[in-house]
């Protein structure tokens, strides 16, 4: 593993005692003392003193200025599944439907942690309100001062400051929670890190809503009237709907196809021309945006092809000299660090605070980064495509699973009669190796000359290729030996051949050298001509355990079977990502943590 951070920082100075530099090189994008990079799932930030960044399932890292770190852990019952922050509150939802809190203050009960230490869990407690009144908390999403929470699938909660209206639930507030009622089901809720309104969505009939401070026409509803009920937002439909995030003064929407659209203030809308409606912003009308993250007046932008546009950085807090003082979207240039990245599709991640922003990793989808790291080595291909003197190594099994076509009809259909370019061929094997869609016309005729459909189906990513790949065991060409305990052969000769004593667990061979570290040093000491399909475990686990962690290696999961004994499985695969040299921790852990909580293990 790298010993460099995956997590960049840029704008208030305060908090340069958490970045490698100590010349107070901020606002630049300065790289910070985050270490353990594969294990980050998420950065949310409070007011411009403090940030949390959850780690692993159920442990989080509170930074503040001129403080040490602390560290957090929930109730080994419970697994975190998601974060949200908004001032000087911060609010975990965990996979129970239960609510926890990490604040200075709160408008409602909280009791703290059972049997918890202190010292460790200091500021965390438990919300009852939800408990109290049976309620399972879907989803959360906080914005100024206020929380928004789904429950029971539909239901509309909100709490906190109700300036000019901004919980929808009339001009009056309250001490704990309130309902919001609409006529209809609510599905999705958004906000905003320094939330003048809030947004939310239903399903039927399927409308946009926004409501609260409207003086610049943030809400988009085409006037500057202060909505305190829930008001449609006009031409859009709340499914068609990627996200909305809320400034001070602009608010900025992305569809499911990546349009960029804003409404607000002239100086941070993105337009540098007022909008009372939400409108397309010209600068990113060809590019497909897929992250947003908001401050007070900034906003960053990033693409499906890992491009960094912002607007709206003031004099004093920008990451990079193109960026300062704008007002409309500008493309940022990304560290050193993150360029090897570039091609790598979801893992670079952006967060942002009231003044400052974050640039991040996200390594929870590891199989495509293990794959892309695998193609760009050409270890052990075992078949090579392309036109005589212009081959390229490639992975046979791995194309057949992606296409469906044997790795002949492949060859004949791209470079018989009609051959595609090297080019086209690259784009072609991104897409099989890590999924990733780029020039779209060169990679639609390779598909058409294939006779797939393109764009591909939801059916047919990665992700579901592998693990359907793992069911095909007459594709597998490469054989575990696992050592079976027999107490009658004790007295034989160790240096023998026993055959009898192993049993194999068969595995793709490029599927052991993309997952695991291990195997790729062990590879790297044989010849590539070598013909051993064969390797013994020597890590002393059962062969059960070993046959769900290679399973593991294909479907990203782990499944148990009634004649598995989960706590062994667990107790033999916990030193899993040490021993194999797995780049993907946070998920080893989770799965992990989901079978002792289904089976109630210590």
């Amino acid at each position: 593993m790298s010993k460099e951070s995956s997590v960049y920082l840029t704008g208030s100075r305060q908090f340069s005692s958490v970045t490698k530099e100590n010349n107070n090189n901020l606002p630049k994008w300065t790289e910070t003392k985050i270490k353990k990079t594969q294990t980050i799932k998420k950065i949310v930030c409070g007011n411009n003193t403090n940030f949390l960044v959850w780690k692993k399932p159920n442990k989080l890292e509170f930074y503040e200025v001129n403080k040490e770190k602390r560290k957090y852990q929930l109730p080994k019952n419970e697994t975190i599944k998601d974060i949200d922050a908004s001032y000087e509150t911060y609010q975990i939802l965990t996979e129970s439907g239960k609510v926890w809190s990490l604040a200075n203050s709160n408008n409602y009960k909280e009791v703290p942690l059972l049997d918890a230490d202190q010292s460790t869990f200091e500021k965390i407690r438990y919300v009852t309100f939800f408990e109290e009144k049976k309620l399972f908390v879907d989803s959360l999403i906080m914005g100024s001062c206020s929380v928004y929470y789904i429950c029971n699938g539909d239901q509309l909660y909100a709490i906190g400051s109700n300036g000019s209206g901004r919980l929808g639930i009339g001009k009056n507030g309250g001490q704990e929670p309130m309902p919001i009622h609409i006529q209809d089901k609510v599905s999705r809720i958004f906000g905003g890190i320094y939330a003048m309104n809030f947004f939310f969505t239903t399903s039927k009939p399927d409308l946009l809503y926004s409501c609260g401070n409207n003086t610049y026409g943030e809400s988009g509803i085409g006037s500057t009237v202060a909505q305190s009920s829930p008001t449609a937002v006009k031409n859009f439909k709340g499914s068609d709907i990627l996200t909305v995030r809320s400034c001070s003064y602009h608010t900025i929407l992305i569809t499911n196809k990546g349009q960029t659209y804003s409404c607000g203030q002239q100086a941070t809308n993105g337009h540098d021309v007022r909008k009372m409606i939400f409108t397309l912003i010209p600068q990113l009308k060809d590019k497909k945006a897929v992250q947003l993250a908001t401050g007070t007046s900034r906003t960053l932008i990033l693409t499906d092809q890992n491009e960094l546009y912002g607007w709206g950085f003031s004099s004093n807090n920008y990451p990079t000299e193109e960026i300062k003082n704008n007002k409309i979207p500008k493309k940022i240039s990304l560290p050193t660090f993150f360029k090897q990245y570039l091609g790598s599709k979801d893992m670079i991640r952006i967060a942002s605070g009231t003044t400052f922003s974050f640039l991040y990793l996200d390594f929870k989808n590891t199989l495509s980064r293990d794959l892309e790291l695998l193609f760009e080595s050409k270890k052990f291909c075992d078949y090579e495509i392309g036109t005589l003197g212009n081959k390229i190594p490639v992975h046979k099994s791995l194309l057949e699973c992606r296409t469906k076509l044997t790795i002949e009809q492949i060859q004949n259909k791209l470079f018989g009669e009609k051959s595609i370019n090297k080019e086209q061929t690259l784009s072609f094997l991104k897409w099989i190796y890590h999924d990733e869609i780029s020039d779209n016309e060169k990679l639609e005729q390779t598909f058409n000359a294939l006779q797939l459909t393109f764009p591909p189906s939801v059916d047919n990513t990665l992700e579901k290729d592998i693990a359907q790949l793992y069911k095909d065991d007459d594709s597998k060409d490469f054989k575990i030996l696992v050592k079976i305990d027999d107490d009658e052969d004790e007295d034989e000769d160790e240096d023998e051949d026993e055959e009898g004593n192993y049993e194999e667990i068969p595995v793709h061979k490029f599927i052991l050298l993309a997952r695991s570290g291990l195997f790729r040093e062990m590879f790297d000491n044989v010849n590539e001509k070598d013909n051993t399909n064969k390797v013994k475990d020597y890590s002393n686990k059962t062969i059960e355990s070993l046959e769900i962690l290679i399973k593991y290696f294909y479907t990203n999961s782990i499944e148990l079977t009634a004649d598995d004994d989960p706590e062994l499985i667990v107790e033999e695969l916990s030193d899993s990502v040490e021993y194999y040299q797995l780049n993907d921790q946070c998920n080893l852990e989770s799965e992990l943590l989901k079978i002792k909580q289904q089976f109630d293990l210590n």
